[in-house]
């Protein structure tokens, strides 16, 4: 009875024996067995040396104890460089943030020279990104955007070049500058809007001017002048609720003043009415001398024409 105990008890302690060497086994072979996807790529590292180049896509069997493998995403990384605070060339202090676009090309060199690529990317790109900005001027920052783009994009990637990292595109997002400084570009901008506004309606002015002057030469002649009058009343009848109060020009009535008065007889000046009066009085003269002479002689002996005491002819005064 003890002895088949025993045997059970044996039986029972090979067959745990058997399952555990059977779940380690499995657990090595499994462990052993490496899947690398499509955008990655796999640095395999035997007894501390690496295996040649990367490796991957696809399924590997490593050597259990032996082989390690190190995956590296191959993928384009966009990191957010943390807000750095600079001062400007011109002594303007900001608060700046950039965004970044790198990705591995050798998976060896990422593994092999530095400890972290995602971090030592991160913090050489805020380096950067501080030691560049400080050396601009303020207007330099916020209009040149390209041109500071590519010389951090330069400097960044010439620095992770050892580490097999490419950074394909480094841009500046924000500009934070203090409110003070925010409200003198306003005014500096608001002065600038107007001097261009006074600018263009001088130059509008100017041009109007010389169309006008181009006008008033072709206007010069009366017919014209009349026909720009007519024109201008057609575009004031438009409107029928409209008041019209039409300038007539007093050339127009000239003639008629100058030929007639207001009774409707011609006008005459006061020269052709003296010498009109001058004609009647010789006429009347002509017609009584012949009576005179005949009739008397002049009191004094003088002749017929010697002028009568008490006489006025017209157009001399009396004593």
């Amino acid at each position: 009875m003890e002895l088949a105990l025993l045997q059970a008890v044996g039986v029972g302690f090979a067959f745990i024996a058997l399952v555990v060497l059977a779940i380690l086994v499995g657990s090595v072979l499994i462990s052993a067995i490496k899947v690398v996807k499509e955008y990655e790529r796999g640095v395999i590292f035997r007894l501390g040396r690496v295996q040649g180049g990367p490796k991957g896509p696809g399924l590997f069997l490593l050597f259990p104890l032996v082989d390690t493998m190190v995956k590296i995403d191959l993928r384009t990384v966009t990191m957010d460089v943390p807000p750095q605070d600079v001062i400007t060339r011109d002594n303007v202090p900001a608060r700046v943030n950039a965004v970044i676009y790198f990705r591995v090309i050798d998976p060896n060199r990422s593994v092999l020279e530095v400890e972290n690529h995602v971090l030592a990317t991160s913090q050489i790109s805020q380096t950067t990104l501080r030691s560049v900005l400080g050396q601009k001027d303020l207007d330099d920052l916020l209009t040149n955007r390209e041109a500071i783009n590519e010389e951090l994009q330069n400097i960044i990637d010439e620095q992770t070049d050892p580490w097999g990292i490419k950074v394909s595109v480094v841009e500046v997002k924000d500009v934070e500058i203090p409110t003070q400084m925010q409200r003198a570009m306003a005014r500096q901008a608001e002065s600038e809007r107007e001097r261009r506004a006074k600018i263009i309606a001088a130059e509008g002015e100017y041009q109007a001017s010389e169309r006008l002057r181009q006008a008033a030469d072709r206007l010069e002649s009366p017919t014209a002048l009349q026909l720009r009058l007519f024109q201008t009343m057609g575009e004031i009848a438009v409107n029928q609720n409209s008041t019209i109060i039409l300038p007539i020009p007093l050339d127009l009535f000239r003639p008629f003043l100058e030929s007639q008065d207001g009774s409707g007889r011609p006008r005459t000046t006061p020269r052709e009415e003296e010498e009109e009066a001058e004609r009647l009085y010789e006429e009347a003269v002509r017609d009584v001398s012949p009576e005179v002479s005949s009739s008397e002689e002049a009191p004094d002996g003088g002749s017929p024409d010697q002028e009568i005491p008490g006489e006025a002819r017209p157009g001399r005064e009396l004593p």
